[in-house]
């Protein structure tokens, strides 16, 4: 029986990146339009990661975006609003709505145990998008966990389950062990990419560097096949031998060589 021939080797694309992140949400964005343009697309497995930008946030804070940017980075509220005006533009750029006038700062620990536990469901990455347009677009409070609950159950999640699961450690161990890879992997910003487990891409690239980077991945778990030079068959294939020793005789010849002709 002559064996069919293998399916492509996946390639896995993991992504570490926090839902409080505006550079997260372009990366998505581009990665997905990388995706697009990339032949093998579909069979690309992603994987997303928790990433923390701020661990220690409290879960209620009451000062808006601009406020704590400019106290971050001792900016006064003018240059503060500058950012987030120009963080919008690019944004729009990418096809996204970003309101951080509507915005509400958080603790995103739960929301990256929400998005674990949507993935035993297979729906991760529609969780992963529901909560950053939640957050980024609709000013939702996505540390609250009736919200998570709620949005969980926009994306097909049973949302009593989630939100009696979130009141438990579920998911909790996995988000620490993301936060561990990171530090293993010495990832200090995001969107961080790792392809194939080999390569490293950090921080949300041009649509067309991360295609650079899938096709890079890609050819070295799927090689090209050969390409055979002189595709020629019958006699002439045999030219390239100089006394014809290794060609094959033509079927329907039985005669068996004597011991003389040999």
């Amino acid at each position: 029986m002559t064996a069919l021939p293998a399916g492509p080797q996946p390639l896995r694309v993991d992504i570490w990146s926090d839902i409080a992140c505006p550079w997260c949400y372009v990366g998505k964005r581009r990665f997905e339009a990388a995706l697009e343009g990339f032949a093998g697309r579909d069979a690309v497995e992603v994987v997303w990661h928790a990433f923390e930008l701020d661990p220690s946030a409290p879960v209620e804070e009451t000062r808006k975006m601009r406020d704590i940017l400019g106290s971050k980075y001792g900016q006064s509220a003018a240059q503060a609003q500058a950012m987030l005006d120009n963080m919008t533009q690019t944004a729009a750029a990418e096809g996204l709505e970003y309101h951080f006038e509507r915005q509400v700062p958080t603790n995103t620990f739960d929301a990256h145990r929400m998005i674990h536990l949507a993935a035993h469901e297979g729906k991760q990455d529609a969780m992963k998008e529901r909560l950053l347009a939640a957050y980024f677009t609709e000013g939702q409070h996505v540390g609250h966990r009736d919200t998570l609950a709620k949005l969980a159950a926009e994306v097909g999640l049973n949302g009593a389950q989630v939100r009696a699961a979130l009141d438990s450690d579920a998911g909790a161990a996995e988000v620490r062990q993301d936060q561990a890879q990171a530090r293993a992997y010495g990832i200090s910003g995001v969107p961080f990419f790792v392809l194939g487990g080999k390569y490293g891409v950090s921080g949300a690239q041009p649509a067309e560097v991360l295609r650079g980077a899938l096709e890079q991945a890609w050819a070295e778990l799927n090689p090209a096949p050969l390409t055979l030079l002189n595709p020629v068959a019958g006699a002439a294939a045999a030219e390239g031998c100089e006394d014809g020793s290794c060609a094959v005789p033509e079927r329907g010849n039985s005669e068996r060589p004597t011991a003389e002709q040999a």
